[in-house]
């Protein structure tokens, strides 16, 4: 059984289709021959969508489309002309500042959420990933649920098992999601002044949250990527240097469709003496680590309890060397000399340059400039994976994480008490971890795909004050899912309180810190609903 849904077109959708999609048949494919605003609209609202990228484009896309002077185009045909600039300027001159230049939008269709991870691992690259929030798992896709099927698993002795423990905890997921929804209508009744389409997405996103903790790491997410040419080489090197076979083979994909679309930028990834030998060299180093660590950390080694978010370090003078980094361009000063007056100044003095500094910032998209990069924090999480996959999407920090397992134990929903469906969820975490138990030894790279969302994962961020006040104040906001606001919340504490950086704390003005119980989305549909009537 192929672990990829082809979809079926009709002769007329396939003539339109092939004029702006790389191919028509396969889960990775490049888009072009369209304007760019319309690219970035398909991948904005392809996120909250449950259908494919092409089928979204005829369906809802197509009509506001003028395509009659693209007759005659075929999206599998190279442009050679540029093609034979690009190879003798990037190739045989090695200058990779070109492949910075040319970019591509790539829709990366039926992947799991262990490889979204690692597709999303580049700084510089832009990502839409499909969202648990606004999609029902529930839906079939070919007649069969919504889980990456591992070839290597399916054709084993284990392959049975596989596909029965992954359909039963998709049919308690299916079984509990309408249940769900009648309990919020009747814990959050709608309000004569709201519509009812705002009102059942609201009630959707909130069961949605609640439940997507059960969905195993195998459940299949579509994901929008763009990037340059050379995001792209890097991004490829390391997938096909990573332990998970998914990775590999989907590497491959990728790789051909973009050698339709940019060639010249990836000739170097399959060379032998070029892109293979480097991530022969990823792979190596991280098996030889991997090695030693095991050695020195021997199994059933004792893990201490931990809190949500811990601050493993921080720089006490982080505030006064911000207060330089605002100082330094409006003057002609040393940074060493201005540390000597900085550091003699009054407090009040400190806040009147913080005050000029950070500015009236009206909303949370007004952000103050680089010098907040200057304070550091590095905070050690241990969180469910739902919310990881939330938080993994912050790119301009460091972040590292461990292996998704049963390990660390899951986190439970109060929804899921209240609404009487503690038992069905047990159940489908014991089934998750079992399985996850019966594969590791056989499939020790693919053991991650049984493990539900609920299972928590610890990842450390290594992150700056500019960066942290970002994240803190989007991922606090009361529309949130729950998980991910309660770590937003304990950082900006942490920040505050242990490492002592109040005026940084205090410069986070819009992070929120009450405990959302209402329906967390309906405040944002209602702004939504607003703007559609302008």
């Amino acid at each position: 059984m192929d672990a990829y849904v082809a979809e079926e077109w009709s002769t007329e959708e396939a003539d339109v289709l092939r004029r702006y999609f790389t191919n028509l048949d396969e889960p990775v494919f490049a888009l072009v021959n369209l304007p760019e605003v319309v690219k970035g609209a398909l991948f904005a609202r392809y996120s909250r969508s449950s259908k494919s990228l092409r089928r979204l484009f005829l369906d809802e896309f197509l009509g506001d489309l003028d395509i009659e002077g693209d007759a005659s185009i075929d999206a599998t045909i190279g442009l050679k002309h540029a093609e034979k600039l690009y190879h003798r300027i990037f190739f045989e001159y090695g200058d990779d500042s070109v492949a910075q230049l040319g970019g591509v939008h790539l829709a990366c269709e039926q992947a799991s959420n262990l490889l979204t991870k690692v597709l999303e691992w580049g700084r510089l690259m832009s990502y839409l990933e499909q969202s648990t929030r606004y999609i029902s798992y529930d839906n079939r896709l070919g007649g069969r649920y919504r889980y990456y099927r591992d070839p290597e698993i399916l054709n084993s002795p284990l392959g049975t098992r596989y596909v029965g423990d992954m359909d039963r905890i998709f049919d308690i997921y299916a079984q509990l999601v309408p249940q769900m929804q009648d309990y919020v209508r009747e814990q959050f009744p709608k309000h004569p002044d709201d519509s009812d389409f705002i009102y059942r997405q609201a009630v959707k996103a909130k069961a949605f949250d609640a439940l997507r903790g059960l969905l195993p790491a195998s459940a299949l997410s579509n994901l929008g990527i763009y990037g340059t040419g050379q995001a792209y080489e890097a991004l490829l090197l390391r997938m096909r240097a990573h332990p998970l076979p998914e990775s590999r083979y989907y590497a491959g994909l990728m790789l051909k469709e973009l050698r339709k679309v940019i060639p010249s930028f990836l000739e170097r990834v399959d060379l032998e003496d070029r892109g293979v030998v480097w991530s022969n060299y990823l792979e190596e180093t991280r098996e030889d680590t991997s090695d030693v660590v095991n050695a020195l950390l021997p199994e059933g080694t004792p893990i201490d309890s931990v809190p949500l978010v811990r601050l493993l370090d921080s720089d006490p003078e982080g505030e006064d060397k911000m207060i330089v980094a605002m100082m330094y361009p409006h003057s002609n000063l040393s940074e060493e000399q201005l540390q000597r007056r900085v550091s003699a100044m009054n407090h009040e003095d400190k806040l009147a340059v913080v005050r000029a500094y950070v500015g009236d910032r009206r909303n949370r998209r007004h952000k103050p400039g680089r010098a907040l990069e200057r304070p550091f924090y590095r905070f050690d999480v241990l969180v469910d994976y739902g919310a990881f996959r939330d938080l993994q999407r912050h790119r301009m920090l460091t972040m590292d994480w461990q292996t998704l397992s049963p390990t660390h134990g899951y986190t439970r929903p109060s929804l899921i008490d209240d609404a009487g469906m503690t038992g069905a969820f047990d159940e489908a975490m014991e089934r998750s971890a079992t399985l996850h138990d019966v594969l590791l030894e056989d499939f020790p790279d693919q053991a991650s795909y049984a493990v539900s969302l609920a299972y928590k994962i610890r990842f450390n961020m290594n992150i700056n004050a500019r960066s942290a006040m970002h994240m803190i104040e989007l991922r606090t906001t009361p529309q949130g899912h729950p998980s991910y606001r309660e770590v937003g919340q304990e950082m900006h504490r942490l920040i505050k309180e242990e490492a002592g950086h109040h005026i940084v704390a205090e410069m986070m003005k819009y992070v929120d810190l009450t405990d959302e119980t209402d329906l967390e989305r309906l405040a944002s549909e209602r702004r939504a609903e607003e703007k559609r009537h302008i």
